[in-house]
């Protein structure tokens, strides 16, 4: 799968475990992405909606971050090589551990938004720049 000459760090094992992410938290994940055989990094920084199977091998963490009006999602290996660090920015009380509810309330804020739009006041000010002035209208009378 992965081709070229690159090193990949080890997993500092401790360190994730003591991260103790929980949904509700801001974090941005810094990903090791290969391309032609060089290594750089990216950053994807998000919203954790959900924590699976806690500190095992298997464990995983899906962010999700919307940008440009688009909701993209993410699920991170905990323990995957490829993920550099982790950084915790933000963290938030929430009453549920999966927070799977946060994609369809803002497609309703989209929504919400969409419908408030008022197409006559848009329209209002088209009109009043080509609204004729008083004076020719007392003259045309």
């Amino acid at each position: 799968m992965l081709k070229g000459n690159f090193k990949l760090s080890p997993v500092d094992l401790e360190a994730r475990q003591k991260l103790a992410l929980r949904a509700g938290m801001t974090v941005r994940v810094w990903q090791k992405i290969i391309e032609n055989g060089k290594t750089r990094l990216q950053n994807f920084d998000g919203l954790v909606v959900s924590h699976q199977h806690g500190s095992e091998i298997g464990a995983t963490f899906t962010v999700r971050r919307v940008a440009s009006g688009v909701g993209t999602e993410k699920t991170f290996p905990l323990y995957s090589p490829l993920i550099d660090k982790v950084e915790i920015l933000r963290t938030a009380k929430v009453r549920r551990s999966k927070l799977y509810f946060v994609r369809t309330k803002s497609r309703r804020d989209i929504r919400r938004k969409v419908k408030q739009t008022d197409f006559a006041a848009a329209i209002a000010p088209e009109v009043e720049a080509t609204a004729i002035p008083e004076a020719d209208l007392a003259a045309a009378k």
